[in-house]
């Protein structure tokens, strides 16, 4: 092996302008790899991460029963919401826990009845975390306590045709289901470039949900926002010892729907990962084959010296793992480091803006970012596809006659 090793190197490098163009092969197909993973991982990120936050966090306290009857967003008190909030901030992946109140509702002017969602926040916390908050058109964010006051969206204005300072009726569903009516004044507008979205919503204070619903000092959920999408069942799993007497959801059983996305999504990038490691492997595959087989005279040469086939292939096999080992190796540095930068400043996607509700929610910068396990496994793959690439070719031409191999142009 050692002997073998040590042939392998030095043929690897006594054509060194061979075994450079195979390496920068190698090298760019895995930087493209990577940075495809990279891209796809942090677009993932950026869509469910900020529609996770445009629905309200990756979590979800309610009190119990309210599982049954979500569609119909139920006014179910929730016990103990500050004991809640305060188990949820002691895990590690939890960015914010906010009290909140949400139940369908209407609002209404001189141009029209329209459904959406009331939900009731508290705006110092919730600006923290919240796509609304950094999306405000005109006016301002909610502020804390304030009473008489609502945050409208974009969409929904454009329908009430209203502007920051008019006053619009807001009727919500009470405790009791009594209808209760206010009139309250748009303090803000908010922009999210997702009109379904801008029209569904609007957001009041949690003590003005609680005077509205008779509620007192009540509130019906928690939502909790952590730090990435994917730590969900950690979190859950780590509260539901101390939160036995709640239901706790995450975005992905109280919306299916982005469940299903995702999953589409993953699907088609898959499909497109492959086709792309694919193009890679048969350019890598194609100069390695061309690598081998133009030594087929040196083959006949070792063969004539009285070295047998297997010793020959496997002198090959090795030289073509060395290669695919250093450019695996230069490959997942180079990759790994422009990945880092782009993580840092991220790639400028604002072109985008206006093609959907998809790039809506991609935001204007996509931060790429990569496991070190999907490094590893593209690493291999290619150090794999470079020993198969040079194993077939060194087998045919290792089983050519000496002389026949000595007269191979």
């Amino acid at each position: 092996m050692g002997k073998t090793f040590k042939m392998a190197w030095r043929n690897m490098w006594r054509n060194w302008r061979r075994t450079v163009i195979a390496l920068v092969a190698i090298v760019l197909g895995l930087i493209l790899l990577l940075f495809f993973d990279g891209f796809i991982l942090g677009s993932d990120q950026a869509i469910f991460g900020n529609a996770v936050r445009l629905y309200g966090g990756n979590l979800q306290v309610h009190a119990p029963g309210f599982r049954e009857k979500a569609t119909r967003f139920p006014l179910l008190p929730l016990e103990n919401a500050d004991a809640i909030v305060t188990a949820a901030t002691a895990q590690p992946q939890v960015v914010a826990a906010a009290k909140r109140i949400s139940t369908g509702g209407i609002v209404s002017n001189r141009e029209g009845t329209f459904s959406v969602l009331i939900t009731a926040i508290e705006p110092t916390i919730e600006s923290k975390t919240s796509m609304h908050a950094e999306n405000i058109s005109a006016g301002r964010y909610l502020q804390e306590g304030e009473g008489d006051a609502i945050l409208i969206g974009q969409g929904l204005a454009d329908l009430l045709d209203a502007g920051v300072g008019d006053r619009i009726n807001v009727v919500g569903r009470s405790l009791h289901e009594e209808m209760r009516q206010r009139t309250m004044t748009i303090v803000g507008i908010y922009d999210l470039g997702m009109a379904e979205a801008e029209k569904g919503s609007v957001f009041i204070t949690v003590p003005e949900a609680q005077s509205l619903y008779n509620l007192r000092d009540t509130v019906t959920e928690v939502a909790i926002s952590l730090e990435e999408v994917g730590q969900e069942q950690a979190v859950v799993t780590a509260l539901q010892g101390a939160l036995s007497g709640s239901e706790i959801d995450s975005w992905d059983t109280l919306r299916p729907e982005l469940r299903e996305m995702m999953t589409t999504k993953l699907a088609f990038t898959s499909a497109f990962g492959f086709i792309l490691i694919l193009i890679a492997s048969i350019g890598i595959f194609n100069i390695q084959m061309m690598a081998v087989f133009e030594r087929t005279r040196e083959m006949g040469v070792l063969a004539a010296l009285g070295m047998k086939g297997r010793q020959i292939t496997g002198i090959f096999l090795m030289e073509g793992t060395l290669i695919g080992v250093v450019g695996a190796t230069v490959g997942c540095l180079v990759g790994v480091a422009l990945l880092g930068y782009f993580g840092q400043v991220g790639i400028d996607i604002s072109f985008m803006s206006g093609f959907g509700e998809v790039t809506a929610l991609m935001g204007d910068r996509i931060y790429p970012s990569i496991p070190l396990d999907v490094v590893i496994s593209r690493a291999i793959t290619v150090v794999i596809i470079v020993m198969l690439a040079s194993l077939y070719p060194a087998l045919q031409a290792s089983r050519k006659e000496p002389a026949e191999a000595l007269h191979h142009v």
